[in-house]
């Protein structure tokens, strides 16, 4: 009889333990936020590749993926609790919102009226503010093994953003290794919306560094930045610059080419570019690929454009899962969305949401391996 209740006993702490095929542990996600509870969303397809999420900034935590040898890898950043993610404020894998990137000044005018937002990066409103979306909680709906649906309200206000909007993320892990993110939104008032998927990717699995990982980007053209990362207005050729990903190229090739201003600007690549898809969710925008691994990551989106961040503001001082040290540049981020600053720049797509309409983004990353054969 005492063994049998000791093997209850050891079965429920084995319950309160369980991990993750990424290795996280599910109760470090369990907790409330601001009144909200917390937790963390498994999504396992038939190819066993598993992604999990949590509700806390809509974020995903982790990215299970096979190598060309059939090992499968965690291929991007994040934290093994929602206390690191509070205790170590980043965008690691967020839901952003309510705009993604940057706002002038953090001031747009729409109908007449000016609005002021929080200016939390050199004089600008980046990623919504310093309480954008990636730092509230979201409600969730796991609506199946392979689909969740999170859901947030943001008030009028919030932010300085006007208009009570609904939001709505519905991720989908399909059956060919895709993360597939739909955005929704509706208002009551009119607003600037415009959301993104801000994970930090290395394919090596390592967390090393991403000089050697492959970029192509579907661009002919970019929008170039000045010191305080604010977008000219101008749209620029990458034509003959260091801007030029049109053909599989090493991140770190010319990375630290300072000589060319866009890249001593950006301290490397943070940087819009203008997608020839122009918003053909059938045609590729971007591909990112690992030599070491063969992992291949190609981007999808309906979206114009797509801002590439090469991790350049990554010092080392953040200690992520499995107590892997994040050093500079170890990760590529791919957002798709509108132009930023685009509320001020009215000559480039609209991000403005009236009621009656519905915000639509749409977003695939879909994994797969070259094993080089």
């Amino acid at each position: 009889m005492w063994a049998l209740g000791a093997l209850f006993v050891a079965g429920c702490a084995e319950t309160e333990k369980a991990t993750t095929d990424s290795g996280l542990v599910k109760s470090n996600f369990q907790t409330e936020v601001g009144g909200k509870k917390t937790d963390l969303y498994v999504l396992r397809n038939q190819n066993n590749m598993e992604v999990c999420v949590t509700n806390f900034g809509g974020r995903i935590v982790s990215v299970m993926v096979p190598d060309k040898e059939g090992v499968m890898r965690d291929v991007v950043l994040g934290f093994d609790s929602i206390q690191d993610y509070i205790s170590k404020p980043s965008d690691f894998g967020a839901s952003i919102g309510r705009y993604a990137n940057r706002i002038n000044q953090g001031k747009f005018t729409l109908d007449g009226v000016e609005y002021q937002l929080p200016r939390n990066n050199y004089g600008h409103c980046l990623h919504g503010g310093p309480k954008g979306f990636q730092y509230q909680v979201y409600d969730a709906k796991q609506v199946g093994p392979q689909e969740l649906e999170l859901t947030y309200l943001s008030k009028d206000g919030e932010e300085g953003f006007p208009g009570n909007i609904t939001c709505k993320v519905i991720m989908k892990l399909t059956d060919d290794n895709a993360i597939d993110i739909k955005y929704e939104a509706e208002t009551d008032k009119p607003t600037i919306v415009n959301m993104t998927n801000h994970s930090y990717f290395n394919l090596d699995g390592d967390a090393g560094s991403n000089a050697d990982h492959l970029l192509t980007i579907d661009a002919d053209a970019y929008t170039p930045v000045d010191s305080t990362f604010m977008t000219s207005g101008e749209i620029v050729t990458v034509e003959g610059t260091p801007m030029d990903f049109r053909t599989p190229t090493p991140v770190g090739k010319r990375i630290n080419d300072f000589d060319f201003v866009q890249l001593k600007n950006g301290n490397g690549y943070d940087h819009n570019w203008v997608l020839n898809a122009k918003g053909d969710i059938t045609r590729k925008a971007a591909t990112l690929e690992s030599p070491k691994t063969g992992i291949v990551l190609d981007v999808y989106t309906d979206e114009p454009g797509i801002q590439v961040y090469a991790g350049n503001f990554l010092d080392g001082s953040l200690t992520g899962k499995k107590g892997i040290t994040y050093n500079q540049r170890a990760s590529v981020c791919l957002e798709t969305q509108k132009y930023p600053d685009t509320p001020n720049k009215p000559e480039w797509p609209s991000a403005v949401l009236r009621p009656g309409e519905t915000y639509n983004s749409h977003c695939i990353f879909k994994f797969s391996v070259d094993n080089g054969k």
